[in-house]
């Protein structure tokens, strides 16, 4: 069967921005008139919280230091792949929530740290946005980003991402540094593995540099502003992208390479509206066709 309908995926980790990404493209899509399916990536973690930290304490005691969200071992790949298959098909497919707080659950009447029930994506949607880790995911026979339309990056640099986690979790969650510092060298291997090549994948990329000093992310107490960073934007492909224009809509940018603008953190969101409303426009335009 071809493909008829269009998939957008987000990727990038937690603390990389992607929720602001998402409130962007949600923007785009309200403003012209276009109903996404959306699709968070932590429902599609192997296990509720519960059993995750039953499993991870299984795993250190068989001597796996390394198990983590970030792998196919706690992931359902092979389902978030026939999910974007599917949907490219039929515009329909198997979806489910991860209800992370009580504000989420309650509508559910369900613990926070567990998913609802899998359910069909309704229909008359226009397209699947997807927003998690693993949007262009591979693993063996397994290529999530195959069955993708546009695939975008969102990524700080590692020193920054190490800061966000540590003032978060810390603040937020109540952790120690000593726990979070563990949190991020147990999942090293995995982020090495199948975090950072699906950057090599994406269709656009999206980092975010600080233009403070963060090389010791382990004792930077403030997490830099969008005013203190610039966003590398990169093109797998740059034919078609309008530079000229994006230079002269986007204020204080430049050009790094032939594929790459560099903007002010400020003005990341304007920069994702320029590039994505055409290209989100074609693809529906297509789908109509």
């Amino acid at each position: 069967m071809s493909k008829k309908h269009p998939i957008i995926a987000i990727t990038g980790s937690s603390g990389a921005g992607t929720s602001t990404v998402t409130k962007t493209f949600e923007h785009i899509f309200r403003r012209e008139g276009l109903t996404a399916a959306l699709v968070e990536g932590d429902s599609f973690h192997r296990f509720d919280r519960q059993t995750m930290k039953v499993r991870m304490a299984e795993e250190l005691a068989a001597g796996n230091q390394h198990f983590s969200h970030f792998g196919p071992q706690a992931n359902l790949f092979e389902e978030l792949e026939n999910l974007f298959r599917r949907y490219g098909e039929t515009g329909s497919g198997m979806v489910r929530k991860y209800l992370h707080n009580e504000e989420e659950a309650a509508p559910y009447h369900q613990e926070p740290g567990t998913f609802t029930p899998w359910e069909e994506i309704p229909t008359g949607t226009d397209l699947l946005f997807y927003e998690g880790l693993h949007g262009a995911a591979v693993d063996g026979n397994i290529d999530v980003g195959r069955h993708a339309d546009l695939l975008v990056g969102v990524v700080p640099t590692i020193n920054l991402e190490w800061t966000q986690k540590l003032i978060r979790d810390k603040s937020q969650r109540g952790y120690s540094q000593e726990a979070v510092v563990d949190t991020i060298l147990r999942r090293m291997p995995d982020y090495v593995k199948y975090i950072c090549p699906q950057f090599s994948r994406t269709h656009v990329n999206f980092q975010r540099v600080p233009m403070v000093d963060t090389s010791n992310p382990f004792i930077t107490r403030d997490i830099p502003t969008a005013d203190e960073s610039m966003v590398v934007i990169r093109f797998a492909n740059p034919k078609g992208i309008d530079f000229p224009y994006l230079l002269s809509m986007l204020h204080d940018s430049w050009m790094s390479r032939p594929n790459i603008i560099v903007v002010p953190g400020g003005k990341m969101s304007l920069a994702m509206q320029l590039i994505f409303t055409p290209m989100i426009l074609r693809l529906t335009e297509m789908k109509k066709k």
